[in-house]
């Protein structure tokens, strides 16, 4: 059901002294904003773009410290919060459904709690209200002093998998070449600060906002339980939840057409 589009082009947004880079598919529509989680960039949604064109206007942000967006001196979560409402206010021009994967549903739902007039629904891919063990086994992962460079792409794949990172297609979103060498846009000690910015217990931020959600589980995912998953449904109302049997915690990557699927016939239903 992949539909293909024309080329991608980076936009960017002046804020505060700082730049986020973000890619606007454009087309009519419902407008979403798409949230990426930790160590991805916006361009991680370019499926999902191309699989809802003519029903969504998808909108895809790169976060703070990734992507083509500056790196900052800290990275709160209230930073990256107020960061995806600028978006919102200045690029999309009013309220939209937001989207957020991993970290960037953390950000996601606490964007509406703060700003319920900015957000008109969510999705949550494959993240809860808690964050921390033991309800999470592993919620942050140990990054620091991983390779940061090599030669090649390949080489750069390689090394993830000898930390524990076989299929390494999500970070390498984030790799560029650079001269003879290629490198990550991220920094690696950056990403243990956005990782334990979303450290915590959020049920009160997920359970402060009204409007209509969809949370997609994947059911082999190491971050998100279906019992918790089931929960946030149970706890929340306007909520739903649809589980991918053979998906982990990449869902836009497990089953790429399920989940368009899924946040299609959500979409559908807001009217």
């Amino acid at each position: 059901m992949t539909r293909t589009r024309g080329p991608l082009s980076q936009s960017f947004l002046h804020v505060a002294g700082r730049t986020l880079s973000y890619v606007d598919f454009g087309g009519a529509g419902v407008p979403v904003l798409v949230i990426h989680g930790s160590f991805g960039r916006g361009t991680v949604f370019t499926r999902l773009a191309g699989d809802l064109a003519g029903q969504a206007r998808v909108v895809a942000l790169d976060q703070r410290g990734h992507g083509l967006s500056d790196h900052t001196p800290g990275y709160r979560l209230d930073d990256f919060v107020e960061d995806a409402a600028e978006v919102l206010r200045r690029v999309v021009s009013g309220p939209a459904v937001v989207l957020g994967h991993s970290f960037g549903g953390i950000v996601a739902y606490h964007l509406a709690a703060r700003y319920p007039e900015l957000v008109t629904a969510l999705v949550i891919e494959d993240v809860g209200p808690v964050m921390r063990r033991p309800e999470v086994a592993h919620p942050v992962l140990d990054v620091r002093g991983w390779p940061a460079t090599a030669p090649t792409r390949e080489a750069l794949a390689g090394q993830l998998a000898e930390r524990g990172i076989p299929d390494a297609s999500y970070f390498l979103h984030s790799a560029v070449q650079d001269g003879d060498h290629w490198r990550f846009l991220f920094e690696w000690d950056h990403m243990m600060e956005v990782q334990e910015s979303g450290v915590g217990d959020w049920w009160s931020q997920w359970l402060s906002s009204t409007c209509p959600a969809l949370v997609l589980h994947g059911a082999a995912s190491p971050l998100l339980s279906t019992a918790l998953a089931e929960r946030m449904v149970e706890r929340r109302p306007h909520t739903r939840l649809v589980t991918f049997p053979t998906a982990g915690h990449w869902v836009h990557d497990d089953d790429p057409d399920g989940m368009a699927l899924a946040v299609g016939e959500f979409l559908r239903q807001l009217g």
